[in-house]
């Protein structure tokens, strides 16, 4: 969404947007700054960890040591379940070392399935994370989008990127506010 839209969704009493690029963050928030609460949803890098900790209240997609060293406020883990190389995440099976070692405090775990037109795809991947995030006593789990969102929930997600929906675009045709 442009920063010019974002309006809208105050007006519709959202209260909670996500923004994947610090960037857009940083644009966005000098127009709307508290009309919002505001999550980074996209790669972290650690350059850009002092943006994040300046204007969100949470990250949920944190996958390195580098940025959790910079971060100064709580995480989700981004979790790549389907160990895709074109996704961030941590490896699954590094998962439980990545905890032990994260100088931030760690609420949960995310992660972004392969797309698929027929949400019923997304679920083992939704349920995989779940398992994980019981597994190591996590609360929180962002998993979902607009085209599988209803699946996510029935497997435990306490969040869902569903921007485009918001806005009457189609499945598939996500943009950085979720």
């Amino acid at each position: 969404m442009s920063p010019e839209e974002l309006g809208v969704l105050a007006e519709a009493g959202v209260e909670v947007v996500g923004e994947n690029r610090a960037q857009d963050l940083e644009a966005k928030y000098a127009l709307h700054g508290d009309l919002f609460r505001w999550h980074f949803i996209g790669h972290l890098q650690s350059r850009k960890a002092k943006t994040v900790n300046r204007i969100c209240e949470l990250v949920h997609s944190l996958d390195s040591e580098s940025a959790a060293k910079r971060l100064e406020i709580p995480a989700l883990v981004q979790v790549n379940l389907a160990g895709e190389e074109s996704k961030s995440g941590v490896p699954p099976e590094q998962l439980e070392a990545f905890l032990e070692h994260s100088p931030v405090e760690v609420w949960g775990l995310s992660t972004m399935p392969p797309f698929a037109r027929d949400p019923e795809q997304s679920r083992p991947y939704f349920r995989l994370l779940r398992e994980l995030a019981e597994r190591f006593g996590l609360k929180d789990l962002s998993m979902g989008t607009t085209q599988d969102y209803r699946v996510a929930a029935e497997e435990g997600a306490t969040f869902v990127r569903v921007g485009s929906v918001l806005y009457g675009r189609e499945p598939g045709q996500e943009t950085p506010t979720q």
